[in-house]
């Protein structure tokens, strides 16, 4: 099984050129998701791979299969992050020049990397398909090799070599669910396990708010669409790849979408279960199984496409997720604006084990009266059931409550 371009023996020769240069990542039990899907569940912890995602196979077999001529003129490429620091690395293994285009406000971290790695960075447009266009002017103007972060044969057969690995190590898999920006990973992966296993369903995912595959399978050609802000930067892609939309409306089964809420989820479960730092757009998987468990066959593969997460957006992400879990709630309280009132509120809440992280009170609004004050608080729960409990205790207690 095979597209005109990429071929199941050219993912296997991937796979030998990248021997020496990838981590043989490892697959992870998960109880909690094996729990809810009803059967096995494992994670691909592709966010330990070298350069912290996936995209490191792809762009050292593609540069690796350039000529001695075309790697004096350097390389170029577009990327929010992870598709930098891979063909970052690479170069710098290969002995090439690399210079990375990416959009303005992309992660902190990913750029320090890709300076660390070696590659010259230019910020250009919001988007990696604004990027991506001035990367293909600078290849003209200079003569150096475009790296495309995933519409090209070699860089197709480099992410594919993932599909192999997760057939050795878990041969009995019925369902793999994989990230989907633009489509290269699971274009490769697709090919990599149809051609051994046809039974093998392939699910992507995509965050719905930068979703272009639900709308090109519709239309049976890629088409564009405009992606709205998403945590999952890393797949965030406009318009899918030729090349990788043809292996995909081929050989991918279903594609679906998740939530930035879902994805939050997906991330606090990740550290707080798995034990996996993992950034949103390679949580992607794991928020499917969480959002839909019994859609999917097991035994079921997640793969944690990368794990380069900003830090701060970390934090934003894992405070976001716990309130979606119904860890955290915000609450405000009026209360008489007398002596012992928040005294006697704060003494409930810890009665309830409720942990408060933020209180504002504020004694002057338009809408209150005189002789009241509102209290905003911030508080910690341990979970939905817990928040139902401290609620209703509060208004029995005579609290008057606001969520909010």
């Amino acid at each position: 099984m095979s597209s005109p371009q990429v071929t199941y023996d050219a993912v296997v020769a991937a796979r030998e050129l990248l021997a020496d240069v990838v981590v043989h990542t490892p697959v992870l039990a998960s109880r909690v998701l094996s729990e809810a899907v009803g059967g096995p569940v494992h994670l691909k912890c592709e966010n330990v791979q070298r350069a912290g995602s996936f995209k490191v196979r792809g762009a050292y077999v593609r540069i690796a299969r350039l000529s001695d001529e075309e790697r004096a003129s350097g390389v170029v490429a577009a990327s929010a992050g992870n598709h930098a620091q891979g063909v970052a690395l690479s170069a710098r293994l290969l002995g090439t020049k690399a210079t990375v285009f990416m959009p303005e406000g992309a992660a902190l971290p990913k750029v320090e990397a890709t300076l660390g790695y070696g590659a010259d960075v230019i910020f250009a447009g919001r988007t990696v398909d604004e990027a991506l266009a001035r990367a293909k002017e600078h290849a003209e103007q200079t003569g150096a090799v475009i790296i495309h972060p995933f519409d090209h044969a070699d860089v197709v057969a480099g992410q594919g070599t993932i599909g192999l690995e997760i057939l050795e190590q878990l041969p009995d898999t019925a369902t793999i669910v994989v990230p989907i920006g633009g489509g290269g990973l699971a274009a490769g992966l697709a090919l990599a396990v149809k051609s051994l296993r046809p039974g093998v369903r392939i699910v992507g995912v995509q965050a719905d708010r930068a979703a272009a595959y639900p709308a090109s399978l519709a239309a049976g050609h890629p088409v564009l669409v405009e992606p709205f802000s998403t945590m999952a930067d890393g797949i965030a892609v406009g318009r899918p790849g030729e090349l990788p939309f043809e292996l995909i409306h081929y050989l991918v089964d279903k594609v679906v979408t998740v939530t930035e809420e879902e994805i939050s989820k997906a991330l606090v479960l990740c550290l707080e279960r798995a034990k996996q730092v993992v950034e949103p757009a390679g949580a992607v998987g794991v928020a499917a199984l969480l959002a839909h468990p019994q859609a999917f066959e097991p035994p079921v593969v997640a793969v944690l496409s990368g794990g380069n997460i900003d830090p701060v957006l970390l934090a934003r992400v894992l405070r976001h997720g716990l309130a979606a879990a119904g860890r955290y709630l915000a609450v405000r309280v009026l209360l008489p604006d007398s002596p012992g009132a928040l005294a006697k509120l704060l003494a409930d809440l810890g009665a309830l084990r409720v942990n408060v992280l933020d209180i504002v009170h504020e004694r002057f609004g338009s809408s209150l009266r005189v002789d009241e004050v509102e209290v905003l608080l911030q508080l910690e729960t341990r979970g939905p059931e817990h928040c139902d409990e401290a609620l209703s205790t509060l208004r029995r207690d005579g609290h008057r409550l606001m969520l909010g």
